[in-house]
């Protein structure tokens, strides 16, 4: 069970720069960790509020996206533009050409290993905020999706924004509801995490994310997957 689960900006604000702004987007945009571990800063659009998704990589070999709905961009809601304009103002890689989660272990040339990422810094600051849960890099995808279910989104924008190949793939796991705009979506996502959502940062765009929305707090998903992890 879920239920003691803290809401995630008690959890966030626990995390490093780093671990913080990876969980985040990882757990807002439901990236697969292969393909958030190879995003470059030429492929996050800070203009349109995208993050073009044309590249994997598994234990540091580059290739390709696991299907062609999976290298489609990906909307990025303005909060976390925000916090991803603050990540690249303190690494040490900012070139358009650097990882976004480059390793200064590897000067740069390789991201980070996404295990080690989990063992010694996620999984100790979740358990420290009392999730006992052993989670994984793939919990933060189900949970975005999960919480699509829940808002109400209809199957298709569940779909894009996960990008599977068919709708059936999302029915077998997600189902069901109600049509909205992809971003506004994602938003109430975003906001249902951080409470601090309607902070911006120079440079990103506007949110439009409820008050209500940003009060439900983490604890209100935890409720909603408590069976199904």
């Amino acid at each position: 069970m879920y239920s003691n689960w803290p809401n995630f900006s008690s959890f966030s604000a626990s995390c490093l720069s780093r671990e913080r702004t990876l969980a985040l987007l990882d757990a807002a945009t439901g990236l697969r960790v292969s393909e958030l571990l190879a995003l470059r800063w030429i492929d996050v659009d800070f203009e349109n509020l995208e993050l073009r998704v044309t590249r994997s990589i598994w234990h540091q070999v580059v290739g390709s996206c696991k299907t062609e709905a999976s290298a489609k961009p990906v909307p990025m809601d303005s909060y976390m533009a925000g916090d991803l304009l603050r990540w690249r103002r303190q690494s040490t890689y900012t070139s358009d050409d650097d990882y976004v989660f480059a390793s200064e272990t590897m000067r740069g040339k390789q991201p980070y290993w996404p295990d080690n990422l989990m063992k010694r810094h996620i999984r100790p600051v979740a358990k420290a905020n009392g999730i006992n849960k052993n989670i994984g890099w793939h919990t933060f995808r189900h949970s975005f999706g999960t919480l699509l279910k829940a808002n109400g989104e209809d199957v298709k924008t569940v779909q894009e924004l996960l990008r599977h190949a068919n709708s059936r793939i999302t029915l077998d796991v997600y189902t069901q509801a109600v049509n909205s705009n992809k971003r506004a979506a994602q938003s109430k996502v975003v906001s249902m995490m951080v409470s601090s959502v309607g902070t911006k940062v120079a440079g990103a765009g506007t949110t439009d994310s409820t008050k209500q929305a940003q009060n439900a707090g983490w604890e209100a998903y935890c409720a909603q997957i408590s069976l199904s992890l």
